[in-house]
């Protein structure tokens, strides 16, 4: 290169990194990173104006060309520490700065000394020339190289680091920032051991490439307008695992949630092609192909798709979401986020089997209140059945006895036949009454196990339950239950019958207990419809709920009931409404006067 183009080339370059600076320093939010590459890039500027210096003026003005060393070292030398924070702060985002940073510089500062009375001792240089081969250091001129490589290689490393372990967006930055460093490094080794022959102005030019490769990083890829350590810190120890595709769904940037999700290095997925790593993955074909559909969907509309998937291999569920990454109507690839979602499929299969058993414990606990009271219901027309069999019997042995007997005519044959005919009908409606008995119970016995909602009821038919099962648990409680119906009882609600008896039933049975032993106390079952919905209001005049409990109902398992009971009742009552029925139970309490329960059935819930 003759003494012309590199004059050019060093102005060029010097141009360039004045720019930056300004452009740098006018930016209104400067961080550490920021500060220290303008801090950079206006050593460079030193010291390629000293150069600049050097071969514009030295001839001229006749001026040995070792002076103007003495200005270019004041840039020359601070470079590589400006380098190592530049590495430092990318490295960690920010770093406190303390007093031991400052012993930094103590090197470079005696060097600059050491160099500016070098006349005197000659421990820089023994002898100076322009070109590098026929430069003879002194001993401090070694401790001076040393310290620089040393503080470049770990600006280097620093970055480099950071390169390697991940991949992608960020990498991209620091490799260009790495490369931009390196060229300058590499090539004023070769031309301080004498490995290559070249004059001292090929180590500054050089540094056009680090400006421009600093160019590409900071319009490009807005090296200093990130924070990339700390961003990828943070999603590294989220518990999502994302992988960033390309649109040709290669694998470009991940983190390490998604490594240890799959147990894998990132050498594995780097660069790959997501469908095939999924295929090698031995993902279900199935699986897969659902998978590329979603991501062909998510791109195609421009929205998030979301859907949960099973992988069998990890023996894991997550719920995917795959969402296309533009910008000004450019597709640069597609997020898939990957949330775990094993430990929640495992909690929602415990609690499904622990409100299995709470209902299974409601319904047995039910059952044999239930079986209490049809004992007793049955044990009244069992005894007026017995009663009337065995009157039959009498009249039956008395009308035998009679037929040879002279003193019995046709009319009395006729009188024993009218009182049996009197008991059948006595008898029947016995049997009517426990065959209405048993199909209540039967209904409400396997009222658990169907799962069928698309049956259909009257209200009347509701109430003749109700009436059935309650009649004995009000007798005994001494309570009576008065029926107000405010709408058509032929009203046809969708659903399962027995549900809905069992909530109204356990309904009657808090309003029972609320008067706590009372007798002669009244409760009301009132049945109107309001605009699409049938209300089915409890009313009890015990008092009101207490105020401990009311902000908790169906909320929790709580009790009105004290230490009698349990809260199940009221709890599973309403779970029931709501998923049987698409219902709701809501409760009006005053304090002194008593409490109604609205059992809210949407017409059109199904």
């Amino acid at each position: 290169m003759t003494k012309e183009q590199t004059l050019i080339t060093l102005v060029i370059t010097t141009i360039i990194n004045a720019f930056l600076t300004m452009y740098l320093s006018k930016k209104k939010s400067k961080n550490q990173l920021n500060k220290v590459f303008v801090w950079a890039l206006s050593l460079l500027i030193l010291w390629s104006v000293g150069l600049i210096a050097q071969i514009t003026l030295a001839e001229p003005l006749n001026i040995e060309p070792i002076y103007f060393d003495y200005f270019v070292y004041i840039g020359a030398c601070f470079v590589p520490v400006a380098v190592f924070f530049m590495g430092l702060i990318y490295a960690n985002t920010k770093i406190e700065l303390k007093k031991r940073y400052l012993l930094l510089f103590i090197i470079p500062i005696i060097s600059l000394l050491v160099l500016w009375t070098n006349d005197y001792h000659h421990l820089f240089y023994k002898h100076y020339s322009v070109d590098f081969q026929q430069n003879v250091y002194g001993p401090y001129a070694t401790i001076h190289n040393i310290y620089s490589y040393m503080l470049l290689a770990l600006g280097i490393i620093y970055m480099l680091k950071f390169s390697i372990k991940n991949s992608g967006f960020f990498s991209k930055q620091s490799l260009l920032i790495v490369l931009g460093v390196s060229v300058p490094l590499v090539v004023n080794i070769l031309g301080t051991f004498k490995i290559i022959p070249m004059s001292i102005y090929v180590t500054p030019i050089t540094f056009t490439i680090t400006v421009i490769c600093c160019a590409i990083a900071i319009f490009k890829f807005q090296f200093l307008g990130v924070a990339p350590i700390a961003l990828q810190k943070i999603v590294d120890r989220i518990s999502d695992g994302y992988v960033v595709l390309s649109n040709s769904n290669m694998i470009t940037d991940f983190n390490k949630t998604f490594l240890d999700m799959f147990k894998l290095q990132s050498e594995e997925i780097r660069s790959k092609n997501f469908i095939k790593f999924l295929d090698n993955r031995k993902v279900s074909k199935q699986s897969v192909k659902k998978i590329e559909k979603a991501i062909e969907k998510a791109n195609s509309t421009d929205e998030t798709v979301s859907f949960e998937q099973h992988f069998s291999e990890i023996r894991k569920y997550f719920k995917i979401e795959i969402t296309p990454i533009k910008s000004e109507n450019t597709s640069l690839g597609t997020l898939f986020l990957l949330k775990d979602i094993t430990q929640h499929k495992e909690d929602m299969e415990t609690i499904k089997n622990n409100q299995d058993i709470l209902m299974e414990r409601e319904r047995l606990a039910g059952l044999g209140q239930l079986i209490g009271g049809i004992a007793h219901n049955l044990k009244t027309p069992i005894m007026s059945i017995a009663g009337a069999v065995q009157g039959l019997e009498n009249l039956i042995q008395e009308y035998d006895s009679s037929i040879d007997d002279p003193l019995v005519n046709s009319q009395d044959h006729h009188d024993i036949a009218r009182d049996m005919k009197e008991w059948i009908p006595k008898i029947r409606t016995h049997l009517e009454y426990m065959s209405d008995i048993i199909t209540t119970v039967k209904g409400q016995a396997v009222a658990s196990l169907s799962s069928d909602d698309s049956e259909e009821f009257t209200i009347g038919e509701l109430i003749k339950r109700v009436n059935i099962l309650m009649k004995h648990e009000l007798k005994n409680a001494y309570i009576y239950m008065n029926v107000v119906m405010k709408t058509d009882e032929n009203q046809v609600i969708k659903g399962n019958v027995n549900s809905l008896v069992q909530v109204v039933n356990n309904m009657i049975s808090n309003a029972i207990q609320a008067y706590d032993g009372k007798h002669d106390q009244n409760i009301e079952v009132a049945v109107s419809k309001k605009e699409n919905d049938i209300v089915i209001s409890i009313t009890d005049f015990a008092g009101g709920l207490p105020k401990e409990v009311q902000d908790r109902l169906f909320k929790e398992m709580v009790t009105t009931k004290g230490k009698n009971g349990t809260g199940l009742g009221l709890y599973m009552s309403y779970s029931n409404i709501k998923a049987h029925f698409g219902g709701d139970i809501t409760y009006v309490t005053e304090e002194g006067k008593g409490t109604t329960f609205n059992i809210i059935i949407p017409l059109n819930n199904k």
